[in-house]
């Protein structure tokens, strides 16, 4: 029993399975607040599956299947919102920080836990990293909530303290892409105003660019030097690239298809019709607010935000997804193999072996785990598979759109998008090796033979 307990006690210190277990332990935390009487509002009703799929929602910025402003009260939304931001943040991250500001030091394994959660920025950078983190969520949430109070209190007319209160909630749950709104049509009701879907549309951008590309455009440093010139990371110029020309893709698409359909944008006039294009475009890269009915778009809509939901965004931020620079590399590689290159090349640099086949990993597993996920929900619900298929990349994808199936499936189906919700927030990687029982170094080769491709 002690040599278990011992093996067991390993296992749980390893930097990605501690993640595994911290977030676990927060959407159980989570799940029970939620289930107190005072966090819900008279005449309605929250069972333990509402406030586990609501506590992984919240920490993964997912799907929720109750209405956040009707359903929970101002203890509730609290809880919510405090879910939102440890998840965003990043809960080891969370916990290094208060360790920086108790003891003013980390010990070597919080290091190695927090450097695995932030994207492997090299361990002398954890305590800089940690706190560039914190000021720069912090002042990002700040910036947009201010903003928003402002719109809500002398645009909309909203009392005072409710407007500070809405524009804090919909700044945090902007910034770290959880979609979470006090309205239940979301941010419907708001699609003709500029002011309240630019400011989210912009909160929700930052968080996805994830925090070390924040980290460097804010401290304007230069990590490459070529010729002279000071230029950003490869990362930074990857992740700002690719997000351009997909969020850039995914407007232009859903103003194309959706331009004449009455139920989305039909009814809008030009401007309004482009805002709301670009605001699906951002949102859809993990975001989840909506400004029109997602269920009512067209299937080629749906499919091609499938495709967006499931590229997410930046590596070691608030989004979801395989990862625009995985999406890069692949592509990258795809067009390298088409040209008869023997290395992959992207913006004058080369990619190593190690990151090609990591890549490949994140994509295929998550490719298995959107077609594992259909599978299962399409045997336990009638939905049109289209509609399924969106669900579970928007779970997997921690997006939270949704076509509005989702609060009518069956408890497995809900049990399998809290699953799904789960894997797409610690990341296939990250699960994927905390469930490895130990690492196996190879010390021989096998010979070398080529099979028949295609």
């Amino acid at each position: 029993m002690g040599t278990t307990r011992a093996r067991w006690s390993r296992l749980a210190r390893h930097p990605s399975r501690s993640i595994v277990l911290a977030f676990a332990f927060v959407v159980l935390v989570g799940a029970a607040l939620l289930t107190v009487p005072a966090a819900t509002e008279p005449g309605r009703r929250t069972d333990v599956l509402i406030a586990l799929f609501t506590s992984t929602g919240a920490v993964s910025g997912g799907l929720s299947i109750v209405g956040t402003g009707s359903h929970w009260t101002a203890f509730g939304e609290g809880v919510v919102l405090a879910l939102i931001q440890v998840g965003g943040f990043g809960i080891t991250t969370l916990a290094s920080l208060l360790a920086l500001v108790v003891s003013g030091r980390l010990r070597l394994r919080a290091q190695l836990t927090t450097q695995a959660e932030t994207g492997g920025l090299g361990g002398g950078d954890i305590r800089r990293v940690v706190l560039g983190i914190a000021g720069t969520t912090l002042a990002i949430e700040f910036a947009t909530a201010a903003v928003l109070a402002a719109r809500f209190r002398f645009g909309l007319g909203l009392a005072a303290g409710n407007a500070v209160h809405q524009g804090i909630f919909y700044g945090i749950s902007a910034f770290n892409n959880a979609g979470f709104a006090l309205r239940d049509d979301n941010l419907v009701s708001y699609a003709h105003d500029p002011w309240i879907v630019l400011p989210i549309a912009a909160a929700c951008t930052l968080g996805a660019l994830g925090f070390p590309v924040l980290l460097e455009l804010l401290r304007h440093r230069a990590r490459v030097r070529d010729g002279g010139r000071r230029r950003w990371s490869l990362h930074t110029r990857l992740t700002l690239a690719t997000s351009a020309v997909l969020l850039a893709v995914g407007t232009l698409m859903t103003c194309l298809l959706e331009w004449s359909n009455s139920r989305t944008l039909g009814p809008m006039g030009s401007g309004d019709k482009v805002l709301n294009g670009f605001f699906a475009a951002a949102s859809a890269r993990t975001a989840g607010f909506n400004t029109v009915d997602t269920g009512a778009m067209e299937p080629a809509t749906l499919l091609g935000i499938c495709m967006l939901m499931f590229i997410g965004g930046g590596s070691a931020g608030t989004a979801g997804g395989i990862k625009v620079t995985t999406f890069a590399v692949l592509g990258a590689a795809i067009l390298a193999e088409i040209r008869g290159h023997t290395a992959v090349d992207i913006m004058d640099r080369r990619i190593s072996s190690a990151a090609l086949r990591q890549a490949l990993t994140v994509a295929l597993l998550g490719v298995g785990v959107v077609m594992s996920g259909t599978l299962l929900l399409l045997t336990v619900t009638d939905d049109r598979p289209d509609a399924v298929l969106f669900e579970v990349v928007s779970a997997f994808g921690t997006v939270g759109l949704s076509t509005g199936i989702t609060g009518g499936l069956p408890a497995t189906g809900q049990l399998t998008i809290i699953v799904l919700m789960f894997v797409g927030r610690v990341g296939s990687i990250t699960l994927a090796s905390a469930l490895a029982l130990r690492l196996r170094d190879r010390r021989y080769a096998l010979p070398e033979e080529r099979p028949v491709i295609g």
